[in-house]
Formats: C-alpha cells, sequence, structure tokens
C-alpha cells in the first residue's frame, strides 16, 4: 500500500494550494539550488523532461509548510509530482537519488540497460548518498556555518579526514576513465559532482581537504560543470534576491 495519498490530478494535492502549476501538464519540481537539488534539475535538463519549478525558500522556512510536508514528511527538498507517473496517475517523490532513479527509467536515459550496468551506477549513487552527501554536509557545518564556532575541533576534524578519504576512493576510481561508470555518463555523476563542487566552492573546503591532491575527481569535475545542462540545472530555481 502507497504512504502516499491517491490522488487523481495535480490539483488533488494540498502543495498544489501554496505553489499553483502554471503547467499542470509538466513534471513539478520542488526544490532549491542545493547539491541535493540540483541533482534533479541537472537530471530533467540532461532528459528533456517537460517540467516546472517552484522555489522552496528556506530563508521563509517554506520546507517547513504544512503543505510541503504533505509532499515530503522529511520536510527537505528536492520533491517532485509527476501527473503522467506509472499507470497514468499522478506520482509523487521524494529522496534526489529515488527521484534519479525514477527519471532515469521513465526517460530511458543516463542509466545502462544491461543489468550489470545498471547495479554499478545504482552502487556509485548509493556511495553518493550514504558517504559523500553527508559527510561533506557535516563538514560544511564545521567550516563555514556554526559548528566553526565550536571551541572542539575535533568534530571538523573528523569529517575533514573522512572528506579526504571519500575524494580518495572517487580519484583512483577515476584514474583513465571518463565519468564514473566508465565511458557512459549516468545519474552516479549527476549525484556526485554537485557535492564535490560545492565542498571546494560554496563550502570553501578546497585548501582544507587538499582539493589539489585529487586531480582525477578534478578533472571529471570540472568536465560535468562545462556540461550545457549542468550549467543551466545549477541554477533551477532561482534563488531569492538577497
Amino acid at each position: 500500500m502507497s504512504a502516499t495519498p491517491s490522488f487523481t490530478v495535480l490539483s488533488d494535492f494540498p502543495i498544489h494550494a501554496k505553489w499553483p502549476a502554471s503547467h499542470p501538464e509538466r513534471i513539478q519540481l520542488y526544490s532549491l539550488p542545493t547539491p541535493n537539488g540540483v541533482k534533479v534539475s541537472i537530471m530533467l535538463e540532461e532528459t528533456g523532461l517537460a517540467y516546472e519549478p517552484h522555489l522552496v525558500n528556506f530563508a521563509s522556512n517554506d520546507q517547513l509548510s504544512p503543505e510541503f510536508v504533505s509532499l515530503n514528511p522529511n520536510n527537505k527538498i528536492p520533491a517532485i509530482i509527476d501527473p503522467a507517473g506509472p499507470d497514468g496517475k499522478p506520482l509523487a517523490l521524494f529522496e534526489s537519488g529515488a527521484i534519479l532513479l525514477y527519471l532515469a527509467e521513465k526517460s530511458g536515459q543516463l542509466l545502462p540497460r544491461d543489468a550489470a550496468g545498471r547495479y554499478h551506477a545504482i552502487q556509485w549513487l548509493m556511495f553518493q548518498m550514504g558517504g559523500i552527501g553527508p559527510m561533506f554536509g557535516q563538514l560544511g557545518f564545521f567550516h563555514k556555518f556554526a559548528g566553526k564556532d565550536y571551541e572542539d575541533k575535533r568534530p571538523l576534524e573528523r569529517y575533514v579526514g573522512e572528506s579526504k578519504r571519500l575524494l580518495g576512493v572517487l580519484n583512483k576510481h577515476l584514474a583513465g576513465k571518463q565519468w564514473l561508470l566508465g565511458d557512459e555518463y549516468s545519474i552516479a555523476d549527476i549525484a556526485t559532482f554537485p557535492w564535490v563542487a560545492n565542498l571546494v566552492g560554496f563550502y570553501g573546503a578546497g585548501e582544507l581537504v587538499g582539493y589539489a591532491d585529487f586531480p582525477e575527481v578534478k578533472r571529471v569535475v570540472d568536465a560535468f560543470l562545462a556540461r550545457p545542462a549542468v550549467i543551466k540545472g545549477m541554477n533551477i530555481p532561482p534563488r531569492p534576491a538577497a
């Protein structure tokens, strides 16, 4: 039995009251351009699936609103509603990894068709979800945000060390490869490299983790950031004016 109420049209969803759709036939994206949020906007740009983005503004605690929590009880971005989901019925989804898998299967793109290739992509997706994202996020908290004022620096040292280890795993794996799966660009890359770019850029932790010591990672991240769909997707939905 689905944990999400069975709605037959987009306007049935409570979130529609706060973020009404101008194009209800399109996939509705509720997001913010964070490393997790841009995974989905990049995926949508790469696949060419029609979508309508809605800004979930953290500054006004949109993510805690009853309308948003009705879609994602974990009150995190991103989330989507596909009005033309399986069997032609609307499908609501949260968790960026699940959304990437769904969009790959819906579009028939960016996920290998053969079983072995599919599971290799999923393993690197899980590597990002379970390691890269949580560890880099904690490093950002203790380096850039409120955690930087803690007198005890052991938490920061812990996350710096683990982030370096994860970068080392990526660096070794990427040697001689164009992307995480070799020559094939996939959802594994879309999940992983926004987080690496954010670690070095927004978090300003490149020197802290010795980013220059991971040239294979830098090479692939640079190639990723040069893709037209990535350039566009990294800024969707646009952040509110300061």
